[in-house]
């Protein structure tokens, strides 16, 4: 039986060529993989910033006085020195 040395380095450069597509495509998906994750994350990257503002907001407008006096007469407290009155028998709407 005689090798046939060129079927021989067909087969051989096959091999190879599979082998290094093989591994282009390992990476590609391993970049695929990636991009999501890094999308994913920018996702909830932007849900905080838009969190914080709200939070920044809100920070803002308790430390304001006006809504602090607002929120303390709604508790029903008075400054020192004010007369609380409490009325009563007054019909309902």
């Amino acid at each position: 039986m005689r090798v046939r040395w060129d079927r021989m380095g067909r087969v051989g450069l096959l091999l190879v060529l599979l082998a290094v597509a093989g591994l282009y495509v390992k990476q590609g998906l391993s970049l695929l993989s990636t991009h999501a994750q890094a999308e994913q994350q920018m996702a909830i990257v932007r849900r905080l910033i838009t969190e914080n503002a709200k939070l920044e907001r809100e920070r803002n407008s308790l430390n304001d006085p006006a809504t602090i006096v607002r929120d303390a007469r709604a508790l029903g407290m008075v400054r020192p020195g004010e007369r609380p009155y409490v009325l009563t028998g007054l019909p309902n709407h």
